[in-house]
């Protein structure tokens, strides 16, 4: 029983911590905001704008989860507590192996929650856009993009984010050779952020009839949704701008006209482009937000003071100096060369459980062990 007495004190003294990170999450405040929003959305003519209509249910949904998942863990908390007393009240040690699996559950779940709070970066609480490109190697990493691509949709459906195609560029015979992505939600960005970078695959080729093994590489850009009421100068004459026929997703409409933007920002060499909007005003609409939060993204990432320090064509990825490796052949494996974590479970990582990795960039971050 004094087994069971210690992890009584030690999980009531939780409570505190609990308390805590309400604070912290500032729980109180998100409540009130939550109660604003649900009146809004009981107001007559709440769809008249549907576009604001859909930011603000997007917003509820993102609190609703925010404040459930602080709940669920206090929940599990007091039934963990409870369970104990249970089993002290009764003289019986037979759940010690149940409570102390629920106890490292508990612990793995606070500590989580924990690290959103670190979250505090100008943009981190931003929407994501995600651009994926393929490396060199034509079909094989074009097909690994793809895979790419999946997981973090995956993660992102996890996680109850609203994902949006912006932009998809079919391979040439499988995957694709590039794709954007918005992904909104509370800290999107800030989750996502650690995820920017070159992607390296190991594995036997489908696409080899000698079955040898292949390596290929993917990068990813990831850059904060930068909302109207920040201010970046963009000059009109900077701007190339060019309209083309669409391929590729997006349903059949696209095809039939030339819907697609391109713009290329002049003194940067920046290139932004949309395609899967159904006119052509919505495409330019979108890929002007992509060209000011890349330029936004670039600036900050480069320490600089304002959007025109930016020189040339930017080179954000080197090919080679990979942030990750995933190995399906001979073993299996994913491992962030940043933080050293890995996870053997391809399959599960593949399939958007790469938390781990993001918690421990999170964490080395915020020790000062890596960079942003």
């Amino acid at each position: 029983m004094v087994i069971l007495d210690d992890l009584r004190v030690e999980m009531v003294n939780y409570r505190k911590e609990m308390i805590e990170l309400s604070d912290v999450l500032n729980l109180k405040e998100s409540e009130k905001e939550l109660e604003d929003l649900k009146k809004q959305i009981a107001a007559d003519g709440f769809w008249d704008d549907l576009e604001n209509s859909q930011k603000i249910l997007q917003k509820t949904k993102t609190i609703e989860n925010k404040i459930g998942a602080y709940n669920k863990l206090n929940e599990n908390l007091e039934d963990i507590i409870a369970l104990i007393e249970l089993s002290i009240e009764a003289e019986d040690d037979s759940s010690l192996d149940e409570i102390n699996r629920d106890i490292a559950k508990f612990k793995t779940k606070l500590e989580d929650k924990k690290l959103s709070t670190l979250l505090t970066g100008e943009y981190d609480k931003c929407n994501a856009i995600l651009t994926f490109h393929a490396g060199a190697g034509g079909t094989e990493a074009q097909d690994w993009a793809e895979m790419l691509y999946r997981m973090y949709n995956r993660w992102a459906e996890r996680h109850s984010f609203k994902v949006s195609l912006l932009d998809y560029l079919d391979g040439d015979d499988a995957g694709l050779k590039s794709a954007s992505i918005l992904i909104e939600g509370e800290n999107a960005y800030g989750y996502m952020k650690s995820e920017a970078g070159v992607h390296r695959l190991v594995r036997i080729s489908p696409f080899d009839a000698s079955g040898r093994r292949h390596t290929s590489f993917a990068a990813l850009e990831v850059m904060p949704e930068i909302d109207d009421s920040t201010e970046v100068d963009i000059r009109p004459e900077d701007l190339q701008v060019d309209a083309y026929r669409a391929s590729g997703a997006g349903g059949q409409h696209i095809n039939k006209t030339s819907s697609a933007i391109r713009i290329t920002h002049l003194p940067t060499g920046v290139v932004v482009s949309c395609q899967t909007q159904r006119s052509q005003f919505q495409n330019k609409d979108y890929a002007m937000k992509m060209l000011r939060s890349k330029l936004v993204e670039i600036k900050e990432r480069e320490h600089l003071e304002k959007i025109s320090d930016i020189k040339g064509v930017q080179r954000e990825i080197a090919w080679g100096s990979q942030i990750r490796s995933y190995v399906f052949m001979p073993y299996t494996l994913a491992k962030d060369h940043r933080t050293g974590f890995e996870n053997g479970n391809i399959s599960a990582v593949m399939d958007g459980d790469i938390d781990g990795f993001i918690n421990a960039y999170l964490k080395s971050l915020s020790h000062g062990t890596l960079e942003k």
